[in-house]
C-alpha cells in the first residue's frame, strides 16, 4: 500500500481547498488564516504565494483566468495576481461571526462556499452557491462548520460534510442541480476523527479528510470504509486529485491551535501530502461566468 509522501518543504499555518490546475501542472491552496492564495509547479517546484487582505476560505479557478475567492467579507472575483476585478455578493452570514470555509465547483462550473459559525453556540452556518450569471443563492442552513463538499459525477447529489457535528451528508439534485432534502451518509463517532474537507473519485467513492484523526478514508457510495491512510500529523483538513492521471491525492494539513510541543513533536503539521492512488478522481471544474 502506498504511503502518503511530502510535497514539499513547506508547511502552512490553516492550508486548505486543494486544486489542480492540469493545463499549469500546478497546485493551488489557500492559508485560510494567512490571507493567502498559494501556487506549486510540479515540474519547476516553483512556488508563489498571492496575498489578500481577508482570510481566504476557499476559491475556484476561472475559466477567463483568476479567481473567484470567498474572502471573509464576501465573494469577489480577481485576475491572476489576486487584484479585485468585481464585487459579487456580500457574506450571507454576519462576517465578525462567520468566515467563508470549504467550497469549490459543481459539474456546471458553479461555485459554492460554505461558512463556519464562530461563537459555536447553534448552527449558525451556510452554504450559498454563486451561479454563472453571478447570481448569488442561499441553498442551505443548520450547519456548524461547512466542508467536505463534492459532486457526483452523474450530478445527482451534492455531499457535504458538518464538521464539529461529526456527519458527512448528502444531498439529492434534480435537474436543474437545485438541492432536496439532505440526508445523513455517515456520522462518526468521538475518537473516531471529524470529516472535512473531500473529492470524489471516478468510482463515485468519497475521500474524506479526518480532522483530528491522523488519517484520510475512502468510502464506498454506501458510506462504507474501504480504505484508510495513516499520516504523521493529526489534522488533515482536505483533499484533492492531480497529476497526470488523476491518480495523485494532494493533501492539505494544518498546525492551527497546536501549542509549542504538539509541533515539535509533529513538524510536519501544516505540510502537503501527495498520495498515489488506484482510481482516480474527477477534476475539479473551472467556474464559468455567462453574462
Amino acid at each position: 500500500m502506498a504511503q502518503p509522501q511530502v510535497l514539499f518543504n513547506y508547511t502552512g499555518h490553516l492550508p486548505e481547498c486543494p486544486t489542480w490546475n492540469a493545463q499549469e501542472n500546478c497546485l493551488y491552496w489557500t492559508d485560510i488564516l494567512e490571507n493567502e492564495i498559494h501556487r506549486y509547479n510540479i515540474a519547476s517546484k516553483k512556488h508563489d504565494v498571492i496575498q489578500f487582505s481577508e482570510e481566504v476560505g476557499c476559491f475556484a479557478l476561472c475559466e477567463t483566468g483568476g479567481f473567484i475567492v470567498a474572502l471573509r467579507s464576501g465573494i469577489y472575483l480577481t485576475n491572476r495576481t489576486g487584484l479585485i476585478t468585481r464585487k459579487v455578493c456580500d457574506n450571507p452570514n454576519n462576517p465578525t461571526l462567520a468566515r467563508f470555509n470549504d467550497g469549490g465547483t459543481d459539474r456546471d462550473g458553479r461555485f459554492y462556499a460554505g461558512t463556519f459559525w464562530g461563537p459555536g453556540d447553534y448552527n449558525g452556518a451556510l452554504l450559498c452557491r454563486v451561479d454563472n450569471d453571478l447570481t448569488p443563492h442561499v441553498i442551505q442552513h443548520d450547519i456548524h462548520g461547512a466542508n467536505g463538499l463534492a459532486f457526483s459525477a452523474d450530478k445527482k447529489w451534492m455531499f457535504t460534510s458538518d464538521t464539529p457535528n461529526r456527519v458527512i451528508y448528502r444531498t439529492p439534485l434534480d435537474k436543474q442541480g437545485e438541492p432536496g432534502k439532505r440526508e445523513v451518509f455517515k456520522r462518526f463517532e468521538p475518537g473516531q476523527g471529524i470529516p472535512d474537507g473531500a473529492a470524489i473519485d471516478e468510482e463515485g467513492c468519497y475521500w474524506t479528510a479526518l480532522f483530528d484523526g491522523y488519517r484520510i478514508a475512502r468510502l464506498s457510495p454506501d458510506g462504507d470504509v474501504l480504505e484508510e491512510y495513516q499520516l504523521p500529523v493529526r489534522c488533515p483538513t482536505m483533499v484533492c486529485f492531480g497529476g497526470d492521471d488523476m491518480k495523485t491525492l494532494f493533501i492539505t494539513t494544518t498546525r492551527e491551535n497546536m501549542d509549542n510541543g504538539e509541533v515539535a513533536e509533529r513538524p510536519l503539521s501544516g505540510a502537503i501530502f501527495t498520495l498515489k492512488v488506484a482510481v482516480a478522481g474527477m477534476p475539479k471544474l473551472k467556474f464559468k461566468v455567462n453574462e
